[in-house]
């Protein structure tokens, strides 16, 4: 039972911490009144799509862990790319570095190509499931630089 409770609980860890962020950053969130692309979407859409992100990167540890595939490489890599991943909306929203959001942005993009690596060879589809997040995130790229080359 206490196995159970602790997957459980790392299952809903990235969409507990994401949620955390999501209350701190929400006075500062002015999505709407910021210099948007044409591909930008609705800020309705956000919580969504995090919520499924957050939702597949805990199912993708917790197929690790049910399977004893998590070594001391398996956790850094898991937990490095959620801190820099939480971290990205503060700089974003909080302190409004949009250049350097961009450039924090590639090192969580660099972050979870190493996680995927990293995942792989132990759980094909630990990794798999990681894909949805790389190609948001690199939409997310493509927004944070419009936004800065508009601004």
């Amino acid at each position: 039972m206490k196995n159970k409770l602790i997957l459980g609980a790392k299952l809903f860890l990235p969409l507990l911490l994401g949620g955390i962020v999501g209350f701190i950053i929400a006075p500062f969130m002015q999505y709407n009144e910021l210099p948007l692309p044409k591909l930008a979407p609705p800020a309705y859409l956000f919580p969504i799509v995090w919520t499924i992100l957050y939702f597949l990167m805990g199912v993708s540890y917790i197929l690790l862990e049910w399977n004893n595939q998590v070594d001391e490489q398996v956790r850094k890599a898991y937990y490095l790319q959620l801190i820099i991943n939480l971290i990205w909306p503060i700089l974003f929203f909080i302190f409004q570095w949009v250049g350097f959001s961009a450039i924090w942005l590639v090192l969580l993009i660099a972050s979870v190509i190493y996680m995927i690596q990293i995942f792989y060879p132990k759980q094909k589809l630990s990794a798999i499931l990681q894909i949805p997040y790389l190609i948001w995130l690199f939409f997310a790229l493509y927004l944070n630089i419009a936004i800065w080359l508009l601004k």
